[in-house]
């Protein structure tokens, strides 16, 4: 972050004092807040909890260029792709905060970035983010709608790959087996398609996020037992640099344990996930293992719920 404020001290306000004078947008300036952006969305995630201010003072200059600055074609479209990144992280970082609203709004404006630089791909995979966040807030049948449209225009396959994962969630949750199945077999499918060639904003789609989302995806059908074992299996596949990830996938592992009767390491997970997530600042998750605590009210004499009860109090 102190290289980056560097970065901006010595390398870009002559660039901007120009471009806002009516000089034309140069290259060099773009691939400059390109080369930041990636930098910051790249940061470890103890480091992205910290980097909301840059990322908002970010899109505010590239949308300040878009609208008020001269420039090629070419540099229009890469200004909009740039948009649409940066309106999505910090869309994820409002909706990790719990200000739904917000997270929408930035959302829908990434959204037209994407199609004003004909990006596609990205324009489903943020209809795909809305439709998250829908499921999220427990309308999985709109997730579903704006998921199947979503897929009529994804051509690559990480793409294709995420965008049926969170399809098969939403189906699971409204009871529709074999559409459920159907969209996770599509997604498998996909995933052995995948090649280096991934948009930036699904790079990450990986054997252990198949595992966990189509356990998941099982757990809502009642197949707790399969469930289990890929919940499990995903946890263990996660790299450590996504450790906010993990702390979501170890509340999956709970909700399984506690779906086949075990307290015992469903508290432990539960606990783990609980401190991570604390540690990483990430709200959503501490929200996933609330909302689990109910649940482990009839299991108090179990080893670690006890624990579990008393660190979420504290």
């Amino acid at each position: 972050m102190t290289a980056l404020a560097v970065d901006w001290a010595v390398g870009a306000t002559g660039a901007l004092a120009q471009a806002r004078d009516g000089k034309p947008v140069g290259e060099d300036l773009v691939t400059f807040l390109e080369n930041s952006t990636h930098q910051l969305a790249g940061l470890g995630t103890e480091q992205r909890q910290h980097t909301l201010t840059l990322l908002d003072a970010h899109l505010s200059t590239v949308t300040d260029l878009l609208a008020h600055g001269r420039y090629a074609p070419a540099v229009g479209r890469r200004l909009h792709a740039l948009a649409a990144s940066l309106a999505q992280n910090i869309a994820w970082h409002r909706f990790d905060l719990g200000r739904h609203t917000y997270a929408s709004q930035y959302w829908i404006a990434a959204l037209h970035n994407a199609h004003a630089a004909g990006d596609h791909d990205l324009g489903a995979g943020l209809l795909g983010d809305l439709a998250y966040q829908a499921a999220w807030r427990g309308d999985p049948t709109t997730a579903a709608h704006i998921l199947h449209h979503a897929l009529t225009r994804a051509d690559n396959p990480a793409a294709r790959c995420l965008l049926h994962l969170r399809l098969a969630r939403a189906l699971a949750a409204q009871q529709e087996r074999r559409g459920a199945l159907r969209a996770l077999a599509a997604a498998e499918q996909h995933l052995g398609a995948t090649g280096a060639d991934r948009p930036a904003w699904c790079a990450w789609i990986s054997e252990a996020d198949l595992a966990v989302d189509s356990g998941q995806t099982l757990l809502d059908l009642g197949d707790t037992a399969r469930a289990h074992h890929l919940i499990t299996e995903g946890e263990r596949l996660l790299p450590a640099a996504r450790d906010k990830t993990r702390g979501v996938f170890l509340a999956y592992r709970a909700a399984s344990h506690l779906d086949q009767h075990e307290p015992e390491p469903a508290a432990a997970a539960a606990i783990e996930s609980l401190i991570l997530a604390r540690r990483l600042g990430a709200p959503r998750c501490i929200k996933l293992v609330d909302d689990l605590l109910p649940r482990f009210h009839p299991y108090r004499q179990a080893q670690g719920v006890t624990a579990l009860l008393e660190l979420a109090a504290a």
